[in-house]
């Protein structure tokens, strides 16, 4: 039955009560109770979260003195913490926060219903008030408690912020206390941004979250030492204990949940889709012209304009130490095991990482200026390496993947990639020595060839970004060049060429990548040419490839012979790097949330050409010079198999890739004709027809079986004047767009509702975002 509102002793139980923790409230609270009382009395529900509300805005005003205050207002935040999914599932009920409740106490006239704030309005604005609030949130900076108490509404939070570090300098004493009461306010937060969880995704990106709108907008007056506390707080956090190995084990770091927690409100309130504002390009250049001295409007959401605008070599320097520093942590585990706290929160550093440099072009050309990109790209491709055969990992493979194909748009990636690698990160992959490109060629050819079948979208992606960098790379490992070539081995077979409608898009992908560096660093690359030279037999088998449709069956049957096409077999894999741990698929049982197609990689990118002085210029979009047809966008929640075989549960059907789900696309002599006549051959052909006699001779001559005098050979051989006019340099460079803005929500989100299990707030809720899947 219905409790009166005023009813004060019945509601003030559910927050007195001294001794909680977040976790009593979960169990206190079972999830069938909180559903009875939806349904049987509203009322009371809605009376419940006013009361709550009521009180935090009470506290926030007060300033919280006592410790019975600070004590209700936790209490009522873990309470709404608690309540607000089951209230976000409902969508009766979800409007419920953006109503005003009539004659709420504010001095009971009836003109002051006309102005009362909207629930949802009153708590955030509570909420941001409380995570200023000195002695419970922050140090107080009055020296004597004698003193009248700090009134919150005068106090200049900017004088607050949590940590040194952009913008601030004054680095306060560290308050386990302070803390842990952040921690409980930004999961409150967080609880309130997830009503994002509860929608399907759409591709209409429009539809923007009432919450964090509201939160990122002017009407938050701590919206700037907020943005400012919950960055440095991240990029400050040192995990491994102060430098000394094992101190993690001696004392409780109370920063982690806080830095956690900061990291995934501070990836929420990004949750932007820049491709659709057409206001400033988000270096801080608008579309208008140069005389324009008004600073550009910039996005309406205050963080997104926050994070575009930060433009000192300090705050950047600062910025990307932090992230290098918590993404290595990990590798730093492998070295002494244990000796470091391990993280876990690398898969909310990664979208930080990728909305810095998505948001801020300056900082993006900041990460390329020096060396330090390879702090950020070896982590990467530890993480990638690592996850290859993990499908409750595929969203963090998907990440690292585009990270790293924005990083390739731009010249200076892959002029810094010539770096030699010397650190030794044990990872599952072949023992070279060389530079970061062999390390990044050698870790996507492990992808390739052995991730699991779900990768298979991914493999535009990773050989577009061998091709940006390849006209930059000055000497690849044998290592390195023998893999390139056994992926084009494996990937101009006739059945894998015949059996999908896009997969002699790789095959293109990868001679441009030879072309590029015959054409441009071939004095550096002896290795790959003597490669190419032993391997000539797979172009002439290309530039063969018979197009009857005869052959065109035959080439198909054989995949019936050969179930998987891809075989570490013949790819001289040596010995593993020591120390390392083979990459592991899921355990049974792990939770993973599903995923939204990305877009084909035609719409990911867009084609750049290199001019003689090293500037880009757009090409206008003409019809892709790949294929006849588009690349439709491969579903990825279940990407083809890649032997074929067939796939019986309905769902698995619906989102196989395309060329499966229309089912009759068969290859013709037409469709083989029209791409086989543009594969770019002539110059490794023209290189063939000069260097093989000369090997040959030699090898006659000198009765030679050694690879190191033909090495010597080709080293001091040139090919100038001999080869084809070198074609300009294309690059392909990422572009925002509304289908990727789309994916980032739902995997962001997915990540945090799998990483929030203590307590567990949206468990076993009705998320409508994705789907729980188990592996």
């Amino acid at each position: 039955q219905p409790v009166e509102a005023t009813d004060d002793a019945f509601w003030d139980q559910f927050w007195a009560d001294t001794a909680t923790s977040v976790q009593d409230v979960f169990a206190l609270v079972p999830a069938a109770e909180i559903r009875a009382v939806r349904e049987e009395s509203p009322s009371n529900l809605a009376t419940l979260c006013y009361k709550a509300v009521e009180k935090l805005v009470q506290g926030a005003e007060s300033g919280c003195h006592t410790e019975k205050e600070r004590q209700i207002v936790l209490n009522c935040c873990r309470l709404l913490t608690r309540i607000l999914p089951y209230i976000f599932e409902d969508p009766d009920w979800r409007g419920f926060f953006w109503s005003t409740v009539p004659g709420a106490g504010r001095g009971g006239g009836e003109e002051d219903d006309e102005n009362a704030r909207p629930l949802a309005e009153s708590l955030l604005l509570a909420v941001t008030d409380l995570l200023f609030c000195p002695d419970f949130t922050v140090q107080s900076h009055r020296r004597s408690t004698v003193d009248t108490a700090e009134d919150i509404h005068s106090i200049d939070s900017c004088e607050y912020i949590w940590e040194a570090g952009v913008g601030f300098a004054h680095s306060p004493q560290p308050n386990y206390i302070h803390d842990l009461n952040r921690t409980e306010l930004l999961k409150l937060l967080l609880t309130c941004f997830s009503e994002a969880m509860y929608l399907p995704p759409s591709s209409d990106s429009s539809n923007t979250n009432p919450w964090v709108q509201f939160f990122c907008s002017t009407e938050n007056r701590h919206a700037l030492p907020l943005f400012t506390s919950l960055l440095n707080v991240v990029c400050a956090y040192d995990p491994v204990g102060y430098g000394i190995p094992y101190n993690h084990l001696l004392f409780s770091d109370y920063r982690e949940p806080l830095v956690e927690e900061a990291a995934q409100v501070l990836i929420v309130t990004l949750d932007y889709d820049s491709s659709t504002s057409s206001s400033p390009t988000v270096d801080g250049t608008t579309t208008g012209t140069a005389m324009d001295d008004v600073d550009p409007p910039g996005p309406d959401n205050l963080f997104v304009n926050y994070l575009s605008r930060i433009h000192r070599e300090e705050d950047f320097q600062f910025i990307l130490k932090g992230v290098a520093r918590l993404l290595s942590n990990p590798l730093v585990q492998t070295y002494l095991p244990n000796s470091a706290k391990k993280i876990q929160f690398h898969q909310e550093l990664l979208v930080l990482f990728w909305k810095l440099c998505d948001f801020n072009k300056k900082f993006l050309f900041f990460v390329l200026k020096s060396s330090d990109v390879l702090d950020i790209l070896v982590p990467i491709l530890y993480f990638l390496n690592d996850a290859r055969a993990d499908q409750s990992r595929v969203g963090l493979m998907h990440i690292g993947v585009f990270i790293l194909l924005l990083l390739s748009g731009e010249r200076n990636f892959g002029v810094r990639l010539n770096k030699p690698y010397s650190v030794r990160v044990p990872m599952d992959i072949p023992v070279f020595t060389g530079t970061h490109a062999d390390l990044l060629i050698i870790v996507f050819h492990k992808i390739i060839t052995s991730g699991h079948q779900r990768l298979q979208p991914l493999f535009d992606c990773l050989l577009t970004i061998v091709v940006n960098v390849s006209p930059y790379l000055k000497s690849l490992s044998m290592v390195a060049a023998n893999k390139l070539l056994h992926l084009l081995e494996a990937f101009s077979t006739t059945w894998f060429l015949f059996s999908a409608v896009q997969n002699h898009h790789l095959v293109f992908f990868l001679l441009e990548v030879f072309n590029n560096i015959i054409q441009y660093q071939f004095d550096g690359n002896s290795n790959l040419v003597y490669a190419v030279i032993r391997k000539r037999n797979v172009f002439h088998q290309l530039a063969n490839l018979p197009t009857d449709s005869q052959s065109i069956q035959k080439g198909l049957q054989r995949k019936k012979k050969t179930p998987e096409p891809i075989s570490r077999t013949n790819s001289q894999d040596g010995v593993s790097m020591e120390g390392s741990r083979p990459a592991a698929p899921a355990e049974p049982g792990t939770l993973k949330t599903s995923l939204v197609a990305t877009p084909g990689i035609d719409k990911l990118t867009e084609k750049s050409q290199v001019s003689e002085d090293g500037t880009m210029r757009s090409l206008e979009p003409e019809a892709s010079q790949l294929s006849p047809e588009g690349n439709p966008p491969t579903a990825l929640s279940d990407g083809e198999p890649w032997s074929g075989e067939p796939s019986h549960s309905r769902r698995d059907r619906r989102r196989l890739s395309s060329a499966s789900s229309s089912g009759q696309w068969t290859p013709t002599p037409d469709w083989v004709m029209s791409w086989k006549s543009k594969l770019p051959l002539q110059t490794i052909m023209r290189l063939l027809q000069v260097l093989v006699p000369q090997v040959e001779k030699i090898c006659i001559d000198k009765g030679l079986t050694d690879e190191s005098e033909i090495l010597k050979f080709l080293q001091h051989g040139t090919l100038v004047g001999l080869l084809p006019v070198p074609h300009p340099i294309l690059i392909r460079k990422y572009q925002a767009n509304s289908g990727t803005a789309m994916w980032f929500r739902t995997y962001m989100w997915g990540v945090i509702y799998l990483r929030n299990v203590d307590p567990p707030i949206w468990y076993d809720t009705d998320v409508k975002l994705f789907e729980i899947q188990r592996v």
